[in-house]
C-alpha cells in the first residue's frame, strides 16, 4: 500500500517529525546506516528552510518505484522527499544552490547541501507562488530520475487528512518498447481504498504486454471483492510512436501535444465494480514533445495543468508536486486522496 509521510512544518518542532518520518522510509527501503543519515540530512535541511521560508509549508515523504520489468522482479524503490510551500518564492534559483547562501525571506540555506547529498535534486520557484524542492535517495549507487525507454516518470501523493495510507496509488511498467503508466484512485480513503489502488498496481504487472482497453479488463477482475477503483492507463509504444490510453472513472489525464493541454476521457464506471462491455481506447501519435499527466480527482476538475516551458521539461515529480501546489492552498485543502503523476520523454540536449 501507498505509505506517505505528509509533514505539515509550521514551527521547529516539526523539523524532528520529518528527520524521523525520513528514517521511517529509509528502513522500509532497507537503507544502511550511511544512506539512512543522507535522507535524515536531506529532509532536516528542507524542512529547515521551509521555516526559514517565513511561511512553512509541507514535507511529503515516499517511497517511490523505478520502473517495473513486466518479467518479474521487485523494483528499485527510492525515497523520495519533496518540499512544497505557497511563499514568495527564490528571486536566484541558481545562487540559492550554491553551499551557503541564505536570506531572511526566501528558501536558501541548505539547498545546495540536499543537491550534493541527495542521488537526485531539482528545485523549482516561481516568484510569488511557492517553491518545490524535490530530492530522490536510494539504498545504493547514485540513482538519477528514473528513466527507461527514453521516457521518464515522477508522481507525488498526499493522503487526505493526513492519514498513513493514500488510497491512490501510481506506477509504470516496462514490456519491451512498451511502457505503461497507470493510475488508480481507490473509492473512498483510508486503507480499504489502498488495497484496491495496491490490487491495481499488482495487476499491471501482469498486463503490461497488453494495450490500455484490455489491461483495464484484467484489472477489473482482479479487483473483483475490493472497493473498486477509478483507473487511468496510459501507453506509449517507443517502437512505433504510439500513444495509447483507457480511463474508467474520474481519474483524470491530460496530453500535452501541439503546445497545449487536451483533456482525454474516461469512461463512467469502477474497475472492480461497474466496467462497461466495451472499451474505446484514444490512439495518437507519441513525440518528444508530448508529456502525459494523470491525476486522482483529489484534484479540483478545472484544474489546467501549467504550460510553463521550464516546467514542460523538468523532473515529472517537480511538474506534479507544482500541479498539486497550484490546485490548493492551506484555505482550501485536498477533498480527498490526491495523486499526480507525469510521464514524459527524456529531454534532448540542448532542450
Amino acid at each position: 500500500m501507498a505509505r506517505v509521510w505528509d509533514v505539515p512544518v509550521q514551527d521547529s518542532t516539526r523539523v524532528r517529525d520529518a528527520r524521523v518520518a525520513v528514517e521511517h522510509a529509509a528502513r522500509l527501503t532497507e537503507f544502511d546506516e550511511a544512506r539512512t543519515a543522507s535522507a535524515a540530512l536531506v529532509a532536516t535541511e528542507l524542512a529547515t528552510n521551509l521555516l526559514k521560508h517565513g511561511r512553512g509549508g509541507r514535507l511529503l515523504i515516499e517511497v517511490v518505484p523505478e520502473p517495473e520489468a513486466a518479467d518479474g522482479g521487485e523494483p528499485a524503490r527510492l525515497v523520495q522527499i519533496a518540499a512544497i510551500d505557497h511563499g514568495p518564492g527564490i528571486p536566484d534559483v541558481a545562487a540559492a544552490l550554491g553551499d551557503g547562501f541564505t536570506t531572511t525571506s526566501s528558501l536558501g540555506a541548505g539547498l545546495g547541501t540536499c543537491r550534493r547529498v541527495a542521488d537526485s535534486f531539482a528545485l523549482h520557484s516561481t516568484p510569488g507562488r511557492g517553491t518545490v524542492a524535490l530530492a530522490r535517495i536510494g539504498a545504493g549507487a547514485r540513482a538519477a530520475v528514473p528513466a527507461v525507454c527514453g521516457l521518464r516518470a515522477g508522481g507525488i501523493s498526499l493522503p487526505f487528512g493526513g492519514a498513513e495510507y493514500s488510497g491512490d496509488a501510481w506506477a509504470w511498467v516496462r514490456d519491451g518498447d512498451r511502457v505503461t503508466l497507470l493510475l488508480a484512485d481507490g473509492l473512498g480513503h483510508g486503507r480499504q481504498a489502498a488495497h484496491a489502488s495496491t490490487a491495481a498496481v499488482e495487476a499491471l504487472r501482469r498486463s503490461a504486454h497488453l494495450p490500455p482497453a484490455e489491461a483495464l479488463g484484467r484489472l477489473d477482475t482482479a479487483l473483483r471483492g475490493t472497493r473498486g477503483a477509478a483507473v487511468a492507463v496510459a501507453q506509449v509504444d517507443t517502437g512505433t510512436g504510439t500513444f495509447r490510453f483507457a480511463g474508467l472513472g474520474n481519474a483524470g489525464a491530460w496530453l500535452w501535444e501541439g503546445d497545449a493541454w487536451h483533456c482525454l476521457l474516461s469512461r463512467p464506471g469502477i474497475v472492480g465494480v461497474h466496467r462497461p462491455r466495451t472499451l474505446r481506447e484514444d490512439v495518437r501519435a507519441w513525440g518528444s514533445d508530448r508529456v502525459l499527466l494523470l491525476h486522482s480527482d483529489g484534484l479540483p476538475s478545472r484544474t489546467r495543468p501549467t504550460s510553463a516551458p521550464d516546467l514542460l521539461t523538468a523532473d515529472p515529480a517537480v511538474l506534479a508536486a507544482v500541479t498539486l501546489r497550484d490546485s490548493g492552498s492551506a484555505a482550501r485543502p485536498a477533498r480527498d486522496d490526491t495523486t499526480v503523476a507525469v510521464l514524459a520523454p527524456v529531454p534532448r540536449e540542448g532542450r
